[in-house]
């Protein structure tokens, strides 16, 4: 149901005139309120503060000592006597207590005092108490209440707990207070301490003045002042519904009325419209408002004329989009699995552009026969600028990797070509491993793309935290890092664009690499093609409805069991626990192989000592131990991620020389050395490799 702009102001108006009375009233009556209760409050804190000073203290000391003194001997210690409890035999054998206490002078002279100062100025009550902290009662002392309406003294109520906690800190003036009783009503109550000539605190005078009357009279207040801001409001909510209906509302509809014959006009192609006749002349917004609409119709007649040749311009650029998105796909290898005589491995990969083009991209090619280089690719932006600077980089990268350079020679002369006029300021992130297929060794350089991941062949997808270099085309002569990754049978390798960890939901939350991990994991497919499209699936449904800001780039490749002859690794923890499957190990393919008893027992020896040697001081998390057996050769390789060692350099021990004039350690090694007929070093990108090759 629709509401006409008149009747939604006048509700407004009234709705706000409303609000603004009862703010009025409310806001006037808290004031009002307030002042009451404020100077009640200051008159009971005078009273009680004059009481505390006509009163005679000795005679309130003394009264005070005679009431304490019975009090205390109806005390149990610190515990006060339970009223609850009380029997009428209870009550007159407790106030026996204080026989005597009425009828002294004292008691007269106070009550007098008291009462008088309570008639001629209307307080309800009037008393002294002392305030027992070790029982945390307040004990009346004297009452100035008519008989039969006064507490006697020796009776007790519980402190309050606001003034308990002032009488610890020994402040005994306690503040006034507002209560209102069931039997009494409203009450403001107050006390001010009654000391000596010493200053020390005797008792305390009380006062009670009741509110009865003020409650009444605010009420009252509250009723008149109502009426009068109600009639106020009702004239106002009249004249300025009046005001807003002959200045607004009017002039409102006259623009509607010429808008809504605004498309019956154009469609009969009149030659003026109501619009360019409509005058308004309010002198504001309204005026204001007629003449933008006037100027908005003469815009949209252009709009009209142009709109016809944008949309047939915009399909032309469509259809050349979708030509260069087919030209880029085509780009890229899209034939799996593209390399059929090759047993050993499985690789698959996939790109999902955030536009009709984008700019991440992956290859994968053939080195030589025996090297298998791997690409994965972001340039920086979307669209058509960064699928061009995309082929460009695409094309440089393969060109020099084919050439056999090393993935940091090839980063670093392809980043040098692609700062030369790059006057648009992009750059490109790369991942790139060149693989040697025969032993699963690969070399790989970073610029600044994300972590690759990896899966052994007996454990779980992890994060491989490589060392970043800084992206390609963003710095002339940037320098870049290699690091060793060896791959065995069963390993899978799996890297991508930042597009996938950055993948948000419709609540703006990041797929992130956690929930990667997890996808990854949980597919648990050793088909790279299954694997992947297990992960988009993933994202997919996290994503859900959410739009896709960026390209989605993925490459996997897994290394099968192979049956040819090749290096035969294995991946085993550092400690001693596993020194006996490191040594069945080797003992296992020499016997295959038909080594002589004599070599297999050398190569325990050389075994035993350098994985001991790994395992006590290399400080490593993991180790690889690789086996290939030739014609009368044996090559032994460790591979650990410890400390930088390198054995060769250790100098050798002078057997010349009496034992106990030797140098501690050396042995091990210089046994090896011995034993062995090459051993060589290397440490690449956080990696000890060593390699040893024995000849029979």
């Amino acid at each position: 149901m629709k509401f006409s702009l008149k009747k939604k102001v006048f509700l407004v108006v009234v709705l706000v005139a409303a609000m603004l009375t009862a703010a009025s009233i409310l806001v006037s009556y808290r004031i009002y309120a307030e002042t009451m209760v404020e100077h009640y409050q200051q008159l009971a804190m005078n009273l009680a503060r004059t009481a505390a000073r006509v009163v005679d203290v000795e005679d309130v000391q003394t009264l005070t000592d005679r009431v304490m003194q019975g009090y205390r001997a109806q005390c149990e210690g610190s515990s006060a006597p339970d009223f609850d409890s009380f029997s009428e035999e209870d009550w007159e054998n407790y106030y026996s207590a204080f026989d005597g206490v009425s009828d002294s002078p004292e008691y007269a002279e106070l009550f007098k005092t008291l009462n008088m100062l309570k008639n001629e100025n209307d307080v309800l009550w009037m008393y002294i108490c002392y305030m027992d902290a070790e029982t945390g009662k307040a004990v009346y002392i004297i009452d100035a209440a008519e008989p039969g309406e006064a507490n006697l003294s020796g009776y007790c109520d519980p402190i309050v707990e606001g003034n308990s906690a002032l009488m610890q800190q020994g402040i005994y003036d306690f503040p006034a207070y507002t209560t209102n009783y069931e039997e009494y009503g409203w009450l403001c109550s107050a006390s001010a301490a009654i000391t000596d000539e010493d200053g020390q605190v005797i008792a305390n005078a009380y006062v009670d003045i009741s509110m009865n009357d003020v409650m009444r009279d605010r009420q009252h207040f509250l009723v008149h002042l109502g009426k009068i801001v109600l009639v106020v409001a009702v004239a106002l909510v009249i004249l300025l519904a009046v005001a807003v209906n002959r200045g607004i509302i009017s002039p409102i509809n006259r623009l509607a009325k010429a808008t809504d014959q605004f498309i019956s006009e154009k469609q009969e192609g009149a030659d003026s419209s109501a619009i360019s006749k409509l005058s308004i002349r309010t002198g504001d917004e309204i005026e204001n408002l007629c003449y933008s609409i006037k100027h908005m119709e003469q815009e949209i007649n252009d709009y009209i004329v142009n709109l016809t040749n944008v949309t047939a311009e915009r399909e032309r650029i469509g259809a050349e989009l979708d030509v260069a998105k087919n030209i880029q796909s085509s780009m890229l290898p899209c034939i799996f699995p593209p390399f059929p005589q090759w047993q050993e491995f499985d690789i698959f990969a996939t790109m999902s552009p955030a536009k009709e083009v984008g700019g991440d991209f992956y290859d994968f090619f053939l080195v030589d026969d025996d090297h298998l280089a791997l690409v994965i690719a972001d340039v920086s932006g979307k669209g058509v600028p960064a699928a061009m600077f995309m082929v460009i980089a695409k094309t440089l990268l393969k060109n020099s990797a084919q050439t056999g350079l090393s993935p940091k020679v090839v980063l670093e002369k392809v980043n040098n070509q692609l700062c030369e006029n790059n006057d648009a300021e992009m750059f490109v992130t790369v991942w790139l491993g060149i693989l040697e297929i025969s032993t699963g060794r690969m070399v790989c350089a970073n610029a600044g793309h994300e972590f690759p991941i990896l899966r052994r062949a007996d454990g779980r997808f992890e994060l491989f935290k490589d060392r970043h270099g800084f992206v390609l085309a963003g710095m002339q002569d940037a320098k870049y890092r290699e690091y060793e990754i060896i791959l065995g049978d069963g390993d899978t390798l799996f890297v991508y664009t930042d597009g996938v960890t950055e993948a948000t939901d419709l609540h703006n939350q990041l797929y992130g690499t956690n929930r990667l991990l997890e996808a990854l994991n949980q597919c648990g497919a050793e088909n790279c093609a299954d694997l992947l499209r297990g992960v988009r699936a993933d994202i997919d449904r996290f994503v859900g409805q959410a739009p896709q800001f960026d390209d989605i780039t993925m490459l996997a490749i897994h290394l099968r069991d192979s049956k040819g002859e090749h290096m035969q690794k294995i991946h085993l923890k550092p400690d001693l626990e596993s020194l006996e499957r490191a040594t069945a190990f080797f003992e296992e393919i020499l016997e295959q192989n038909n080594a002589p008893t004599r070599i297999i027992s050398q190569i325990n020896v050389v075994v035993d000592e350098i994985f001991s040697n790994i395992v006590h001081y290399s400080g490593s998390t993991s180790v690889t131990l690789g086996c290939e057996v030739m014609e009368r050769r044996i090559l032994l390789r460790f591979s650990d991620n410890g400390r930088p060692y390198d054995p060769t350099k250790k100098p050798d021990p002078d057997v010349t020389l009496p034992l106990e004039e030797r140098e501690v350690g050396g042995m091990g090694i210089f046994m090896v050395k011995k034993i062995m007929d090459r051993v060589c070093y290397d440490y690449a990108d956080g990696f000890n490799v060593l390699t040893m090759e024995k000849n029979w």
